[in-house]
């Protein structure tokens, strides 16, 4: 699955770095840095938690 971060709505809380800390991390700047695109296995139970929590719907999955 591939992780998408729609930069606009994007406000760097660090909720889905919380939760998925090998897949987000917001920079010091407050920009959201994807460490990884493409999740899989193991990583995807997380990365689907994050976009869940997404209190400002940035984030989604696709295939």
């Amino acid at each position: 699955m591939k992780v998408v971060v729609d930069r606009v709505k994007c406000t760097g809380l660090g909720i889905c770095e919380s939760l998925a800390p090998d897949v987000f991390e917001v920079g010091d700047d407050g920009d959201l840095v994807l460490l990884a695109d493409l999740v899989s296995g193991s990583g995807i139970e997380a990365v689907e938690q994050a976009v869940a929590g997404c209190p400002t719907e940035a984030l989604r999955l696709t295939e």
